[in-house]
């Protein structure tokens, strides 16, 4: 939970909004849905998605019920959010008793799913045994279902937690060739979620402390990292990083 909570903040820092944080928790084809709900998915999610969810500890602005100028769902800077944004939020929020298999103690989880279609960056930082921290990014758009297909789905897992449907977006090859491969590779069931692209601003700031991308999704021409990594090789980047990486060590210890 430690480093989670560093990744939230790292994400916090460069957007300025409040992280959401998910159990990355299901894959759902195309084909599943369809077999389970009889209905087809369409537009982003039509690829397949990934249900995002967890047990009520997720920051409200990841309901969607703030509103951009053009009165869109949209997740904010801290400083853009208005008393009504806080209250919409709010009222997209309800609050269900604790699950007791999970928490014995009782108490109550936040409830909610995302209302809009928003860009949002999905991360995770692991700790691999002889190379340190890596992190993985993952960039795509919350979804939002039918009510009667996000109900049916919702409650094969746990229909008193918040829930984020994320379309990643494919590049047709390695993690990202399809929405499978990037839940496969996956560090583990937890993500942190932050609203927008930021990819390519934590890819430069990874590189600057040091820490190897092992994937992400971000576009070739978005990518900057310094200029001695070239020196470490031009044709497998992902190699170079990982190789300027070890060789000039952790910006901090």
């Amino acid at each position: 939970m430690y480093l989670f909570a560093r990744v939230c903040h790292v994400g916090t820092l460069v957007s300025n909004k409040a992280p959401a944080f998910h159990d990355v928790r299901t894959y759902w084809s195309p084909d599943a849905v369809k077999r389970v709900t009889g209905k087809e998915l369409t537009g982003r999610a039509k690829d397949g998605i990934i249900h995002l969810i967890n047990s009520g500890a997720t920051a409200l602005d990841c309901t969607g019920a703030a509103k951009d100028k053009d009165g869109n769902g949209t997740i904010k800077e801290w400083y853009n959010m208005t008393d009504s944004d806080i209250k919409a939020c709010m009222e997209a929020t309800d609050w269900c008793r604790a699950d007791y298999e999970y928490f014995r103690g009782g108490g109550f989880s936040s409830h909610f799913k995302t209302q809009a279609e928003m860009p949002v960056t999905m991360l995770r930082v692991n700790i691999v045994e002889g190379i340190g921290p890596v992190i993985q990014i993952a960039e795509g758009y919350t979804c939002v279902l039918p009510d009667d297909v996000h109900e049916k789905l919702d409650k094969r897992t746990d229909p008193t937690w918040p829930t984020t449907w994320f379309a990643p977006i494919l590049t047709g090859k390695g993690a990202f060739k399809d929405v499978y491969s990037i839940m496969a590779n996956w560090g583990a069931n937890h993500g942190v979620t932050i609203g927008g692209h930021i990819g390519a601003e934590l890819i430069t700031l990874c590189s600057t402390l040091r820490i190897p991308v092992t994937m992400h999704n971000v576009p070739d021409e978005k990518v900057y990292r310094p200029h001695a990594w070239a020196s470490f090789g031009t044709e497998d980047v992902q190699a170079a990083d990982y190789a300027a990486c070890k060789h000039y060590g952790p910006m901090y210890r």
